[in-house]
C-alpha cells in the first residue's frame, strides 16, 4: 500500500511539472520577431522645435537566461516640426534610423524592464549619428501559440557629443511602442 501511494505521488509529481512546462509563458519563452509602430513625445530642448515622432520598429529577442532576453531592433522615426509666428517660421522634419542592441528582463510574468544602447543614423539633409541609450519598460500578452501583443514605453537619449559640427536636433523623447511578436 504504502508503494502504491509513493508511485501514485511520483507520478502525480511529474504529470504535474510536465503540465507546467506545457503551460510556459510565450511571452517570457523562445525566439521572436516582433514589428510595431512607435510614437515619440519629445522632452526638454526637443520639445521646443519638434510636435510628435512617428515611425517603425523590428525587434528580435532571444532567451539568453531564464526570465532574460537579448534584444536587437532596428527603426525609422520622423519628427514633425513646430511653426511659428502664424506658420512662417517652420521647424524642418527631423528623421533617422535608430539601430540598438540591449537587455530585457522579465520581473514578472508578461512584464520586462530593460534597455539598450545603439547608434540613430540621421537621414535628414546635414544629419549626423546619434549615440542612444534607452530604458523602458512594458507588458507582453500572449495571443496565439508563440505569439504576444507588447506595449512598452521608454526613455530615449540621443547625444551627438561635444562635436559642433554634428547636427542632431533630437536630444529625448518618451517612447510608445505598439507591436506583434512572431514566435520564430
Amino acid at each position: 500500500m504504502k508503494r502504491l501511494f509513493l508511485l501514485t505521488a511520483i507520478a502525480g509529481i511529474f504529470a504535474v511539472s510536465n503540465v507546467s512546462a506545457q503551460r510556459k509563458d510565450p511571452a517570457m519563452s523562445g525566439q521572436k520577431l516582433g514589428i510595431g509602430v512607435d510614437f515619440a513625445l519629445p522632452t526638454g530642448t526637443t520639445n521646443d522645435y519638434y510636435k510628435l515622432g512617428v515611425g517603425g520598429s523590428l525587434q528580435f529577442q532571444t532567451p539568453i537566461a531564464h526570465n532574460l532576453n537579448f534584444t536587437g531592433s532596428a527603426g525609422y522615426l520622423s519628427f514633425t516640426g513646430k511653426e511659428y509666428l502664424g506658420g512662417i517660421l517652420k521647424t524642418p522634419t527631423y528623421a533617422a534610423i535608430p539601430l540598438k542592441a540591449g537587455l530585457r528582463y522579465f520581473v514578472a510574468e508578461n512584464f520586462y524592464v530593460g534597455g539598450e544602447l545603439g547608434a540613430a543614423i540621421g537621414t535628414s539633409s546635414g544629419a549626423n549619428t546619434a549615440f542612444v541609450y534607452s530604458p523602458g519598460a512594458g507588458f507582453e500578452f500572449p495571443v496565439a501559440n508563440k505569439s504576444t501583443v507588447e506595449i512598452g514605453a521608454r526613455y530615449e537619449g540621443w547625444s551627438s557629443g561635444n562635436n559642433v559640427n554634428s547636427y542632431v536636433p533630437v536630444k529625448g523623447f518618451v517612447g510608445l511602442r505598439l507591436a506583434y511578436n512572431f514566435g520564430l
